[in-house]
């Protein structure tokens, strides 16, 4: 039916057409002409068109998530006068397997719970509802969350079910972490209060600028506080996150507070161990049940190179996945932090900070 179609990476001329296909078919989140242009020369964008006879019918855009193998897609249009034709379907699987070639191994989407032919088409295709949002759109609607492994992988199946918490300040990712993980536990209340006495308990003091971060016995020893069984690794007995600080009063001050957790750590008989982090760790605490903390780099996410706490969701063959509890709400939804896919051969330089590659974990039971 579509034997005169081809389909092609879009270019900057294309604009006037993607402009009308976009007014065409939507009434609201209608893409700009800002947005066009900045998603054609995005680096981690794919913009496709599919075209008869030198005529744009449609287009596609999805979005590789930097650092990750998660690709998202953002948007698909027909022409409704095109409609009909299995455009859409030629013009996804180009999508995906372009994605793929970028070394994506899921393809992410969300969907009006009420677009029953839309649905029905990502089913056809192989995409399976694993969540919703609710008010998603503009007119307060909710949409379904639905995924397809683009290279044959397993499909997810939790163990148990993790929620999303955004951190509400830029330095509580190890408290925002955290309450994920006593939630996938024992469900509680996710919220700010919670958030800033966990951070008081558990902050370094000082970061290579502005306010500390968490140190990860400062974090197990919050979560024992609240009644969790907590096991540490950690791969160094120096004090941590002092390289970056060049004051030496306040490296002073890390040593004294650094010292302090390993002195109330061991007042509490807290569980820590001293080696190198796997993933055949973090794949036996998963299988008892225990909910994992992970402190990774975020320069294959960001470029900026700053340790950040995220919560381990799930293990398979192929990644590891995890709540990112950072969202740039400028660039991102809170949809694309959730279950992000970090590829097994990507472990080893994304759960390693700084010069000395500190690795560090905090489970909890």
């Amino acid at each position: 039916m579509f034997t005169d179609t081809s389909v092609r990476v879009a270019k900057g001329s294309d604009l006037a057409a993607l402009l009308e296909i976009e007014q065409q078919s939507f009434t609201q989140d209608r893409l700009t002409a800002r947005s066009f242009k900045r998603w054609l020369n995005a680096k981690h964008g794919i913009l496709l068109v599919i075209e008869e006879h030198n005529h744009i019918l449609g287009y596609g855009l999805v979005w590789c998530h930097k650092g990750t193998r998660l690709a998202r897609l953002y948007s698909l249009a027909i022409k409704l006068q095109a409609q009909g034709r299995g455009l859409a379907k030629k013009l996804l699987s180009e999508l995906e397997r372009a994605a793929a070639d970028c070394a994506r191994l899921f393809m992410r989407l969300e969907v009006a719970v009420n677009n029953k032919a839309a649905i029905a088409l990502y089913e056809k295709l192989g995409y399976r509802v694993f969540g919703q949002y609710s008010d998603y759109y503009d007119d307060h609607s909710d949409a379904l969350r639905m995924q397809k492994n683009i290279r044959n992988t397993d499909e997810l199946e939790f163990r148990r079910a993790t929620p999303w918490y955004q951190q509400t300040t830029e330095f509580t990712c190890g408290p925002a972490a955290l309450l994920m993980a006593m939630s996938s536990i024992n469900a509680s209340q996710l919220c700010q209060s919670s958030e800033l006495a966990i951070w008081r308990e558990a902050t370094t003091i000082f970061m290579t600028s502005g306010h500390g971060g968490c140190h990860p016995l400062g974090l197990a020893l919050a979560a024992l506080k609240r009644g969790f069984n907590t096991h540490v690794l950690l791969n160094s007995r120096d004090t941590l996150f002092i390289d970056g600080v060049r004051s030496e009063k306040k490296k002073a001050i890390l040593h004294t507070v650094h010292d302090q957790f390993v002195i109330e750590a061991i007042k509490q008989k807290l569980d820590v161990k001293y080696q190198d982090l796997t993933l055949e760790h973090i794949e036996y605490w998963l299988s008892q049940k225990m909910a994992v903390l992970l402190l990774i780099s975020t320069y294959r996410f960001d470029g900026k190179k700053s340790p950040h706490w995220v919560c381990v969701t799930h293990l398979d063959e192929h990644c590891l996945y995890v709540h990112d509890p950072f969202c740039d709400t400028e660039k991102q939804l809170a949809i694309d932090c959730q279950h992000v896919p970090i590829a097994r051969a990507d472990f080893s330089k994304m759960a390693a900070f700084g010069a000395n590659r500190l690795q560090t974990a905090v489970a909890i039971s």
